[in-house]
Order: structure tokens, then C-alpha cells, then sequence
């Protein structure tokens, strides 16, 4: 099985974000505003670090336990 976030990226589209996450665009854009997944803009393209999606999956688990 192949990894959902691609090792060569330091940052992810919103799509590969989606992808990743297993989660909607919109649900993706509500943890961007709620500043639960941290992104930057780069011009109108939004990008999301791979960290801080690790970072969002690390504070889910945390949650869980």
C-alpha cells in the first residue's frame, strides 16, 4: 500500500489534503478557518505543509486516547 502523502511535497493542494484525509473539500476548508490545519496562500493557491497535516492526524489520535 502506498502512502497518501507523497514524500517529495514539503506542502499539499487542497485536493491532495482531501486525499490524505479521507475528508470533503469543505470539511478541509472548515479545519483551514478553524485553524485546526494550518496552510498558507501563495498568491490565490492555498497550501497546506505536509507537517501540519501530520501535526492534525497526531492531535486526532491524541484526542481518541
Amino acid at each position: 500500500m502506498t502512502t497518501a502523502l507523497p514524500p517529495s511535497h514539503e506542502a499539499l493542494k487542497v485536493p491532495e489534503v482531501m486525499s490524505a484525509l479521507r475528508l470533503s473539500r469543505s470539511k478541509v476548508y472548515d479545519l483551514i478557518r478553524s485553524k485546526q490545519l494550518e496552510s498558507f496562500t501563495s498568491g490565490r493557491a492555498r497550501r497546506v505543509p505536509v507537517d501540519a497535516v501530520r501535526q492534525y492526524m497526531r492531535n486526532r489520535i491524541e484526542e481518541n486516547d
